[in-house]
């Protein structure tokens, strides 16, 4: 008897060890869904962006980057997906170390991890990175050499969205240096970013989310007491959860009055003049000549949306470096631990 009235306490107890000892992974998951709410009310589990080191927040100053004796050294920078966080590019694969300590071993450059709140919108943490890295240049001007930005899912939607910002910020520089000609426009990101790759990522929108939005729009129709209260639920997934759509990149899509719409407008966001682009997808399948290859590519990310409208239009200038890579037999979370995949970034970073 006294076990059994014990019963409910242990049972909590585990419940709050298992949860304490499992914060990487939970942390993250409750951002992906509900991190726009948490960081609306200033939740103290509001994620941060920031860059991570041994499970913790380190300040761009603290990461101390010096240069090699030859002079700066090459920077790669891991950005996760969707309730993700850097442990998916550090532990984790059958072989033990993933690409990050991997490269960092048979490279010698410096990687960098980058946490953020995947429930934000995909602009906001463009933004927030493309400051990120503003500051990482402006505090290792000689530390940091050729940048190599990696994202995954989600990440690689956040690093297009900080490129796009940034070639924002650096257009309005030149002009305001054009207007005072003594006024010189101090170097930026952008001038040192190399190359970057997009592993599985859904340059054209989810079908899983496309799916989502559209059961709750039909429910809302219905418009009875049970369908409206699904809708409702349905409709509490977070902003950045909802962005994943149709990949909306910046702000004025998702604030525009018909951003709800089956078809919303969308701001078309081009590949960075100069740097290389590298769109790696996985396939559940062998072929990829099929319909179903297209749509459900690695089960989470359409290999149509993968390899994205804006990186196989034939209007962009020729000196434009795109690479694509097709990956049969992986789905989208091994991409993240596959030999092959690996190989692939260790031969061009």
């Amino acid at each position: 008897m006294g076990r059994a009235a014990l019963l409910p306490f242990n049972t909590a107890g585990y419940l709050y060890r298992t949860g304490q000892e499992n914060r990487h992974f939970t942390l993250p998951v409750l951002n992906g869904a509900f991190g726009d709410q948490l960081a609306e009310r200033q939740d103290r589990r509001a994620i941060q962006m920031s860059f991570r080191r041994h499970s913790t927040d380190v300040p761009v100053a603290a990461l101390r980057l010096e240069p090699a004796a030859t002079g700066p050294r090459k920077v790669v920078v891991f950005l996760h997906g969707l309730m993700g966080d850097e442990v998916i590019w550090q532990a984790g694969s059958p072989d033990g170390l993933r690409y990050g300590p991997r490269l960092q071993q048979d490279t010698g450059a410096i990687c960098l991890y980058v946490r953020y709140n995947s429930g934000l919108h995909i602009s906001q943490n463009g933004q927030l990175l493309s400051n990120l890295l503003t500051e990482l240049l402006s505090t290792y001007p000689d530390a940091v050499g050729p940048l190599t930005l990696v994202g995954h899912s989600m990440g690689g939607l956040v690093i297009r969205s900080a490129g796009y910002y940034a070639s924002l910020e650096t257009q309005q520089g030149s002009v305001a240096s054009a207007s005072k000609p003594e006024q010189a426009v101090p170097a930026h990101w952008l001038t040192h970013l190399q190359d970057v790759f997009l592993l599985g990522v859904p340059n054209d929108g989810s079908f899983l989310e496309q799916n989502s939005h559209f059961t709750s729009v039909v429910l809302r129709k219905i418009n009875l007491r049970p369908t409206r209260f699904i809708s409702g639920l349905i409709d509490k997934r977070s902003n950045g959860i909802k962005d994943l759509r149709h990949a909306i990149l910046v702000d004025e899509d998702w604030q525009d009055p018909h951003a709800d719409d089956l078809f919303p407008p969308r701001t078309l966001v081009p590949p960075l003049p100069g740097v290389s682009y590298h769109v790696l997808v996985g396939s559940l399948l062998k072929t990829a000549n099929s319909a179903l290859h297209d749509y459900f590519g690695d089960g989470l990310v359409g290999a149509g949306s993968a390899l994205g409208r804006v990186f196989g239009d034939p209007g962009l200038p020729p000196e434009q470096l795109i690479s694509t890579r097709v990956f049969p037999k992986l789905h989208h979370g091994t991409l993240l631990s596959n030999p092959e995949v690996y190989q692939y970034l260790r031969d061009h970073i």
